[in-house]
């Protein structure tokens, strides 16, 4: 921690895209290396009152990485190797795509937040595929699948199926994505008739785990009319929430102004309202994701109801060793609490 508190300042004066590109291209440096058990030794913590299940995928920690970290699929070990007991990789789409024109990140940092619209840039299905069939890694590793930008709306649905069909062999679980702010028209996709084609058609491809990713702006019915079609697909669980494209007044950066996706502190608060209210309303696990910095911070999302949680941008203001210290603080947690597993703590607010 000492060692990224010295470097933050110096990644920090350069633009947001290029210091995690450099941040990336370390942790690709590492992956697949024996250096990673040096990394374990500092990092992973070895606890069985951590370790969880959810949509039918075993995982030693309930702290995962979000999407949007790793989008090319190539440091899935290396951030497992850092504690985290998962890493959903993209979004992907069938077909390479650059994303939007830079800039297109922004660190608020007075805020702890970051706005990006990316656009879902990426090498393809093929590739990612590719990548995750070479990948051996001891944590599951799911995939986004993201819709290719320049595909007709009535055609989504097989441009999902595409992808899945390409990263099926190299997944444990498969995310679908229709609620990303960055892309154009894909949250177009989250009306009634849109989710029953692709989720029907991913189902028919094999699917299985298949999870669905919300919007954090989408109103309370469409949500419940979201959760409706989980429990009629007999899908496997629920990601809440993506990024939003709302400005709460609190927000002090300069750059508060700029479109894109919000995350980080400022949306911790709405993104765990959305897992209570998500999970209150089905019996499928639930994925917390939004403003995830501390401990404290997962265990409210875990008490609401949230199965795993994931952390996107408390990585970037935080470090290499946030995993560490959320689950260790876990840990302490459950135990103040009386609870002999995080399994038996999900949902305690409920």
């Amino acid at each position: 921690m000492n060692l990224y508190n010295t470097t933050k300042p110096l990644l920090f004066q350069l633009s947001p895209e290029t210091a995690h590109a450099l941040a990336h291209e370390g942790l690709k440096l590492v992956d697949g290396t024996p250096f990673e058990s040096v990394l374990e030794r500092a990092f992973v913590v070895d606890d069985d009152r951590l370790s969880t299940s959810a949509f039918g995928c075993e995982f030693p920690n309930p702290i995962g990485v979000a999407a949007g970290l790793d989008k090319t699929a190539e440091a899935p070990g290396a951030l497992g190797a850092l504690g985290f007991g998962h890493v959903e990789v993209g979004g992907v789409t069938a077909q390479a795509q650059d994303g939007n024109s830079r800039p297109r990140v922004f660190r608020l940092a007075k805020d702890e937040a970051i706005i990006n619209r990316m656009g879902l840039n990426n090498p393809g299905a093929d590739v990612i595929g590719d990548r995750l069939d070479r990948t051996d890694v001891s944590i599951p590793v799911g995939v986004n699948l993201a819709k290719t930008e320049d595909v007709p709306m009535d055609e989504a649905a097989a441009d999902y199926r595409y992808t899945y069909e390409q990263t099926a062999d190299g997944g444990d679980f498969f995310v679908i994505n229709v609620s990303c702010p960055n892309s154009p028209g894909i949250r177009e996709l989250q009306n009634r008739e849109s989710l029953e084609e692709i989720f029907g058609t991913l189902k028919d491809a094999g699917a299985n785990p298949l999870l669905v990713k919300l919007s954090p702006d989408l109103p309370e019915p469409a949500v419940e009319e979201t959760l409706e079609l989980v429990d009629e697909y007999d899908l496997d669980g629920v990601i809440a929430t993506n990024t939003t494209t709302d400005r709460p007044e609190t927000l002090e950066s300069p750059d508060r102004v700029e479109e894109g996706g919000l995350s980080g502190r400022p949306i911790e608060e709405q993104a765990t309202e959305m897992v209570r209210f998500v999970a209150r309303r089905t019996d499928v696990p639930v994925v917390g994701v939004g403003g995830v910095f501390t401990a404290a911070d997962a265990y409210r999302k875990i008490r609401a109801g949230a199965s795993l949680v994931q952390i996107y941008t408390g990585f970037i203001f935080r470090g290499p060793t946030i995993a560490r210290n959320v689950n260790r603080g876990l840990a302490t947690l459950l135990e103040r609490d009386g609870f002999d597993s995080v399994e038996d703590a999900v949902g305690a607010d409920l």
